[in-house]
């Protein structure tokens, strides 16, 4: 496992510059723009191992590509002007049909040229909702996702056991000082809703904050270990130093599975308070950004990203690894041995999914995070 800076949280850290080329300013560029392209992404598609391939069959062009460290703050780069820096943007699920197109911030793709994709994936991404503007228009193509709830060791707690217990797991007064929390804030405020048996996404006021309250002073109360730190969290499971963490999921126990210590998984509730749910899930979406003066290569880097061995190379890079809706394709799932397909969970993935909601904006997040900013520090 490698150490590297979490990607789910929501914090205001500055974005570093990945990729070969990606050194200097990402100042405006007004000329030659069939030879020039600029990449607002999670870590993944700024590695060498997709970004190379895509500069070799483009030699003229300078691609180069920044990774984020939230949604909010590279949607916000837009809002501040640079549309005319960036061509594609690569975020969560929820921000494209909800604010970045209704902004005018990102503009619709050629359907002719991407809906037979959509053919290619797995079930649940063919027609994909949330791919498309309420007008009908695709805006979005969906590929890197999982299931994101919690984790054990089922060395010590059975995968079914934690699935039945679900969120109630946390506040079970056996599991004090047997747990950790991986402190992705706005993660952690979802998954506190979630065990308060309130719907994260729907309004959230008067006596359902002081039910959230109460169990964000629980889950505190009771964790032996608070870190942003996954390989750190991982370490501590495997060690014995906790039992379970709140908050992870494929994405975090990956790299550990991957590794060998397949007792570690990631759980999705069996049954949840929002329509007998109880999981979240991300699915990551790359759109083309609205910029006045386009790029050519945007549409053909995100038709590229789609090929066999590239949407591999996206699966399985930068330390962590995470299932691609790419993967409905023989010609992709072929790509995968038993060990990369065990460290994703690809045994229960379709099942997990149908468990989990789509990952939304959290309406009453400001005064959510106060509560649990309070309850973490008290």
């Amino acid at each position: 496992m490698t150490s590297k800076m979490n990607r789910r949280q929501f914090v205001g850290k500055t974005a570093a510059l990945g990729g070969l080329a990606a050194v200097g300013s990402l100042a405006p560029a007004y000329a030659a723009r069939s030879d020039r392209m600029n990449i607002l992404c999670w870590e993944g598609y700024n590695s060498d191992e997709v970004l190379g391939p895509f500069r070799k069959a483009n030699p003229g062009a300078t691609v180069r590509a920044e990774s984020g460290t939230s949604d909010p703050d590279m949607i916000n780069k837009l809002r501040a002007g640079e549309t005319s820096v960036w061509d594609l943007i690569n975020v969560n699920q929820p921000w494209a049909r909800e604010q970045l197109y209704p902004e005018g911030l990102i503009t619709p793709l050629n359907k002719d040229r991407f809906m037979p994709y959509f053919d290619k994936m797995l079930p649940e991404f063919k027609n994909y909702s949330l791919s498309f503007a309420s007008d009908g228009n695709l805006i979005g193509m969906p590929q890197r996702y999982g299931p994101f709830s919690f984790v054990v060791n089922t060395d010590v707690i059975s995968r079914s056991m934690a699935e039945d217990q679900g969120w109630k797991l946390f506040l079970d007064g056996k599991m004090k000082d047997r747990y950790g929390v991986l402190t992705y804030d706005n993660w952690n405020v979802m998954h506190m809703c979630l065990t308060a048996d309130l719907n994260p996404f729907a309004p959230i006021e008067g006596a359902d904050q002081e039910k959230f309250r109460d169990v964000a002073k629980s889950i505190f109360g009771g964790a032996k270990l608070l870190t942003d730190d996954l390989v750190a969290m991982n370490t501590a499971l495997i060690n014995g130093e906790i039992d379970a963490y709140f908050t992870g999921g494929t994405y975090t126990a990956s790299p550990a599975r991957f590794d060998g210590a397949t007792q570690v998984r990631a759980i999705t509730p069996n049954s949840g308070p929002v329509d007998g749910k109880g999981g979240v899930v991300w699915i990551e979406l790359t759109s083309v950004v609205n910029n006045p003066d386009p790029s050519s290569l945007a549409e053909d880097f995100l038709e590229f990203v789609q090929a066999p061995d590239i949407s591999k190379a996206v699966a399985f890079t930068e330390g962590t690894y995470n299932p691609v809706a790419q993967m409905g394709s023989d010609a992709v799932m072929s790509l995968f041995d038993a060990d990369e397909l065990d460290a994703i969970q690809m045994d229960s993935l379709e099942e997990e999914m149908a468990r989990s909601l789509d990952y939304q904006v959290v309406s009453s997040y400001d005064a959510l995070i106060d509560i649990y900013t309070q309850e973490r520090r008290s």
